[in-house]
């Protein structure tokens, strides 16, 4: 009887060798790469997890878009203004622009799209019956409607600057109406857009294969995108398994790193090993994600992380550079820094927390005179992902005194804890949505404490919310980008939060793909990539 690793790696080659054999295009026509977290919908009102979200924005297209520095850019909107109070905002759309090709389109199996278009898709998500997780994008729209079919307006509640970032988001992709109400729920796996691809075949759990849109509206130097004629992506859940397809050249994309062959694909000092060189491209850029650890505000008075000695302690007592070099192989920047992370244009490098075991030790033996707690303890909640993280960390502040215990919970019962503040200190993460540092310092603003918002720690300064609120009415971009940093330097005085690092977004191709580029969001975009 064959041992069911045996059997998994039979079928992963079966699989590899089937979807080359099976394909009608040579194999520089098709870009393949595999999605361990699989994919459940390719519908973009649900693009919420990474997985979705790279596979609906080869399929659909919004209003704007981000190029690769993060500038806003038009997309479907060729051009947009603003009304003097920036709550009114004017979208004027291409008019050559045409869903992918479908029978319920009639004689043409296509149509062109119009601003009617986002004023159904805008609806749809927002729309409680649909449910999207998206909805929230529009929470500060006041009002949207088509003016006729070249002119869509935004009639905002507040002026906020950031808006046309949250625009960029894949939940405010264009969809059809005729479509839409013909699948209903199976829209999921009948996506209809107006991207670089279309959807040909999907076997959930197996394979997707995307295939070019011969009418997409972009063009590079006269020729029309994409270069690619199909996309084939598949679903091997092992990330050994995927890792060993791609060193033999069976996928053209790796984009996760994993402790069971890091080691073998980077140096300590996250560098690509000497052997694998010659066939295989890396690409590193600042990752808008924070790690940190977070510390709940609206713990018992006589708790260790109530006390500001406490929470500074812990900040000064680990060395960040060491336990990148050699927890991560060198991917990610120590976070020596504010919260909000590099790649952002507000990030200014302004002093935080560094290594300083001396200092530390002397706010832990401070608070143990000032309250005659001899032996602090504090519980830090983690989920396995982060536990050599964490134990690290406890190690470290262990031999200055303080004693930190680790509680190891799954990655969903860590979200409810966090959410319903049920520990005192846990590890946590935030991913930016939009490319803007107020998404970042929305996670210390009073009102949006949880379950309210996504102020975890309940983190409660006056002058904190003054500067916020300031921030979201400023249009002016210098201006606005020193309330943040007046904001991100308030977090550091007060201590709410360890920062550990700025994560990078890491990528490895073969040599043979080009214009493959990445970006501070980690959105991937083929429409310009080719395979030489």
């Amino acid at each position: 009887m064959k041992t069911p690793i045996i059997s998994f790696l039979i079928f992963s080659f079966f699989l590899f060798s089937c979807n080359k054999k099976a394909s009608n295009f040579t194999d520089n026509q098709v870009f393949r790469y595999n999605e361990h977290s699989n994919i459940t919908s390719l519908d973009p009102a649900f693009s919420r997890k990474q997985a979705e979200i790279w596979a609906t924005n080869q399929l659909f297209n919004g209003l704007v878009q981000l190029d690769d520095s993060l500038n806003v850019k038009p997309d479907l909107a060729k051009s947009w203004s603003f009304s003097e109070n920036g709550k009114i905002i004017n979208f004027n759309l291409r008019n050559d622009i045409y869903f992918h090709k479908h029978y319920l389109f009639g004689k043409d199996s296509t149509r062109i799209v119009t601003a009617s278009d986002f004023e159904y898709s805008f609806n749809r998500l927002i729309d409680k019956k649909v449910a999207s997780p998206g909805k929230w994008v529009l929470n500060n729209v006041k009002s949207f409607r088509a003016i006729n079919d070249t002119l869509f307006r935004i009639n905002l509640k507040e002026a906020f600057p950031p808006f046309l970032g949250l625009l960029t988001m894949k939940y405010c992709s264009v969809v059809p109406k005729e479509i839409v109400d013909h699948y209903k729920n199976e829209f999921r796996s009948n996506p209809i857009g107006t991207g670089p691809f279309f959807k040909k075949i999907w076997i959930e759990n197996t394979k997707l294969v995307l295939r070019k849109n011969n009418s997409y509206y972009e063009k590079e130097n006269g020729i029309q995108l994409p270069y690619l004629e199909a996309i084939s992506i598949t679903f091997l859940p092992d990330k050994q398994s995927e890792f060993l397809q791609f060193i033999q050249g069976n996928l053209d994309m790796l984009s996760s790193i994993d402790a069971s062959y890091k080691d073998d694909l980077l140096t300590e000092t996250g560098q690509l090993r000497e052997k694998h060189q010659a066939k295989i491209s890396m690409q590193k850029t600042p990752y808008l994600n924070t790690e940190y650890l977070g510390f709940y505000s609206e713990v018992d008075k006589n708790y260790p992380t109530s006390n500001i000695l406490i929470r500074k302690a812990i900040n000064y007592g680990f060395d960040r550079k060491k336990m990148i070099t050699y927890l991560r192989n060198g991917i990610g920047t120590p976070a020596i820094n504010g919260f909000v992370p590099k790649g952002l244009p507000s990030f200014n490098s302004q002093k935080g927390y560094s290594y300083n075991p001396t200092k530390a030790k002397k706010l832990i033996e401070q608070y143990k005179n000032d309250t005659g707690n001899e032996k602090p303890v504090v519980t830090l909640t983690t989920n396995s992902q982060y536990l050599d993280l964490c134990e690290f960390i406890q190690q470290e502040l262990n031999i200055l005194g303080l004693e930190i215990k680790i509680e190891v919970v799954p990655p969903s019962v860590l979200r409810q804890i966090k959410s319903k503040g049920k520990s005192p200190m846990f590890r946590a993460s935030w991913i930016a949505d939009y490319p803007d540092a107020e998404n970042y310092l929305s996670l210390f603003y009073s009102k949006f404490h949880t379950p309210n918002g996504s102020n975890y720690t309940h983190f409660t300064n006056i002058e904190f919310d003054k500067f916020y609120e300031q921030s979201i009415k400023t249009v002016n971009n210098i201006n606005r980008y020193q309330l943040y940093q007046k904001m991100d330097s308030l977090i550091i005085s007060h201590a709410p939060i360890v920062n550990l690092y700025y994560d990078e977004v890491t990528m490895f191709s073969q040599k043979n793909i080009k214009n493959f580029t990445i970006n501070p969001i980690n959105l991937l975009n083929l429409k310009k990539v080719n395979k030489k």
